[in-house]
């Protein structure tokens, strides 16, 4: 298994208002503690019994504005 080592987001104000809600009513005083947390139960509440099925998934970054400013024009650029 590969795991993921880091995940950047930007969050809007609101975001910023629910994670604080969230750590308060958990008990979690680190921000990606929490975000791990939120993750992982909304991961498992969505899974059926008998495997993970994240279809309801595909497609949810498609909703958020584009970068207007992107650094690279592709992502063959990223990586080179």
């Amino acid at each position: 298994m590969v795991c993921m080592r880091q995940l950047n987001l930007n969050v809007t104000p609101e975001f910023e208002r629910d994670l604080r809600r969230f750590m308060k009513q958990k008990g979690i005083d680190n921000k990606s503690d929490a975000i791990r947390r939120a993750v992982h139960d909304a991961a498992s509440r969505s899974a059926p019994a008998q495997g993970c099925d994240y279809r309801s998934w595909l497609g949810l970054c498609l909703r958020r504005p584009l970068n207007p400013k992107p650094r690279f024009k592709s992502e063959d650029d990223l990586w080179q």
